[in-house]
């Protein structure tokens, strides 16, 4: 292992949430006469926050003058359903487990929205994860090293023998613009196709060839 601290993307990296996201999304919609939106649809527009996957999901975005209800539906909804199907990749926890007994640093940066990810990581990886990061108005959110760096801070460590996994564009961008390298997941959210083509070049196809990279 030639890494010392592993900084992981949450939802399509960590865990497999996109189902209840697909259900809180189209619970707002529907809620606000709304046409709801497919799974495929939904899994293009995670990635860059709630309120960006909202603005794609509704009609005209945030111009429409139901967004700052529909946006808040969802937000509403997801907090006391976040848990209802989401789960864990198979093979990750044994990943953290193995990362963990060789002392190494593991963090968690999301664009997901702060409340909602230290609900999920500490219910999830608690035993794991010393570090949980989302998103909040005080920190430029992914692509923007700051949370990445933010979260190297709490940990105590510099970036030398960092590496961030992550299963999207966005990811492979922040990696980019923290200077470290980036491990590209091909179970979450994106194609390795679509990963091909914004930058992604060193790509695990399960967790514990995490372990070997």
């Amino acid at each position: 292992m030639k890494y010392k601290s592993y900084i992981f993307d949450l939802d399509g990296t960590l865990l497999d949430s996109l189902t209840d996201i697909v259900a809180s999304c189209n619970y707002a919609l529907r809620m606000n006469n709304m046409p709801e939106r497919t799974v495929d649809e939904v899994r293009m527009f995670v990635g860059n926050g709630v309120r960006k996957l909202m603005e794609r999901a509704i009609p005209d975005g945030d111009n429409n003058e139901l967004f700052e209800k529909t946006y808040a539906d969802f937000r509403q909804h997801y907090l006391i359903h976040s848990l209802d199907h989401t789960s864990p990749y198979s093979g990750i926890m044994n990943m953290l487990e193995e990362l963990k007994k060789d002392g190494c640093n593991i963090a968690v940066v999301s664009n997901k929205f702060y409340t909602a990810t230290q609900e999920l990581v500490g219910h999830f990886f608690g035993d794991y994860v010393t570090v949980a990061i989302g998103e909040s108005e005080n920190i430029n959110k992914k692509p923007s090293p700051d949370t990445v760096f933010e979260a190297l801070r709490q940990l105590n460590v510099d970036k030398n023998n960092a590496v961030y996994i992550g299963d999207s564009d966005v990811d492979v961008m922040t990696a980019k613009n923290c200077g470290i390298p980036c491990i590209s997941v091909l179970w979450g959210f994106r194609s390795k196709q679509f990963l091909i083509e914004h930058g992604a070049n060193v790509f695990v196809e399960k967790p514990s060839e995490i372990l070997f990279l």
